[in-house]
């Protein structure tokens, strides 16, 4: 390899390790919405150079988790009430198109195990909501979500899903308060499951959309 395919490559690797370090911070919100991403101390922290940094806060900019303002630098984008909104309607459009093919699969019935998981999750919540649980949760809706990006098997929707989705767990600090949403997120999660596991198009769809619009409902009464 020559020294300017080895500074490429590295740079290729630097820009990565930004992109993935800004977002998680964002997502969990270590940097929260409005911050001003100085690039200069940004860089230093993480350990990269600025152009590497640059590049990583571009592709942010392009998937809607940072806004670039002319001649004052970069910072994380602020969601509006209406911008959840908007989400939430994106969100059920593709999700529940989502949820259908899966019930179409042949190999739908993995997903009864996944019900399985979710009421025992319930359970265990019901006892102890404490943060180690509730991360164990977050973990099991993730492996849902991946579940479904690949029995859908359809690039265009899991890209188009996949934005939606980051934004989407920056707001989950709001459910996290509340152990009565998580509870009966938890039952909406296992009664999503059921249905795709039994083949049934309609009420998949249907579970899939009662918890979206139970989900957004949440937050716009505790931000309200």
């Amino acid at each position: 390899m020559g020294a300017a395919a080895a500074r490429e490559g590295g740079s290729v690797s630097q820009s990565t390790h930004a992109y993935e370090q800004v977002k998680a911070e964002i997502i969990d919100g270590g940097l929260g919405p409005g911050v001003h991403l100085n690039e200069v101390r940004l860089a230093e922290r993480i350990g990269v150079s600025r152009t590497p940094l640059r590049a990583a806060l571009q592709r942010l900019d392009r998937e809607g988790l940072v806004r670039t303002v002319s001649g004052r630098g970069a910072f994380v984008s602020e969601l509006s009430l209406s911008d959840v909104r908007h989400l939430f309607q994106l969100r059920e459009a593709l999700e529940t198109h989502a949820a259908r093919l899966c019930a179409r699969s042949a190999r739908r019935g993995e997903f009864g195990e996944l019900e399985r998981e979710f009421t025992d999750r319930h359970a265990v919540l019901a006892r102890d909501a404490g943060d180690s649980r509730l991360d164990d949760y977050y973990a099991l809706a993730e492996e849902l979500d991946r579940r479904i990006d690949e029995m859908v098997a359809n690039p265009y929707l899991t890209g188009a899903m996949a934005p939606i989705r980051d934004q989407l767990r920056r707001l989950r600090r709001i459910a996290r308060r509340s152990p009565e949403r998580v509870l009966r997120s938890a039952l909406e999660h296992a009664a999503l499951c059921r249905a795709i596991a039994d083949g049934e198009e309609d009420a998949a769809a249907a579970a899939s959309a009662l918890h979206i619009n139970n989900s957004l409902r949440h937050i716009l009464d505790t931000a309200m």
